[in-house]
């Protein structure tokens, strides 16, 4: 996994904060909220070239691949079996679906495809999403709990390191691994 990729441009967290874009804990701050996005998503989000997943057949005539966009299917192989490409048909969303009205057998671990997915460019909401939270984490002095000056007093609270917006739920909710139950 392309764990150090961020997911945001250091110039556009630069531009936020004020701080230059080689400074290093901005760029910390951006790999931490590049690395809590993969993490909460359950995936790269980066192109992924020719990933290999094992599926369970659910007896309909389509599958969902965990992780959109796909790319390309190189492969399908059921029960152990190279499938043909006139065998199936697969969509950018990740849908994968049996031709000629077949159906995927309602068996575990049938179903093993090697597949391209993930972004070459990453999506404004997941970038937005990610500077945003790598920002709010530059304004959290290190080792700090409160401040207090003459008669005013600010507290850094834990919520504002852990908890998040309902941007980056949105955001993460939309790219995260989907599952059978979401098909």
């Amino acid at each position: 996994m392309a764990t150090d990729y961020y997911l945001a441009d250091p110039a556009e967290l630069a531009t936020l904060t004020g701080k230059p874009a080689a400074d290093e804990r901005l760029l910390l701050e951006l790999r931490n909220a590049s690395r809590r996005f993969r993490g909460a998503v359950g995936h790269p989000v980066n192109l992924v070239v020719e990933d290999e997943v094992t599926l369970d057949g659910n007896g309909r005539e389509s599958l969902l691949l965990p992780v959109w966009p796909t790319v390309d299917v190189h492969s399908v192989h059921l029960d152990g079996v190279l499938l043909d490409e006139s065998g199936y048909e697969w969509s950018d969303a990740g849908v994968l679906r049996r031709s000629g009205c077949g159906r995927w057998p309602d068996r575990l671990r049938c179903v093993r495809v090697v597949y391209t997915h993930g972004w070459a460019t990453i999506p404004e909401d997941i970038a937005e999403a990610v500077l945003d939270k790598a920002a709010t984490m530059m304004r959290i002095p290190r080792g700090v709990a409160s401040k207090a000056v003459g008669g005013q007093s600010v507290t850094y609270g834990v919520q504002a390191a852990i908890g998040v917006t309902d941007q980056w739920q949105t955001t993460v909710d939309r790219h995260k691994i989907r599952t059978a139950g979401d098909a």
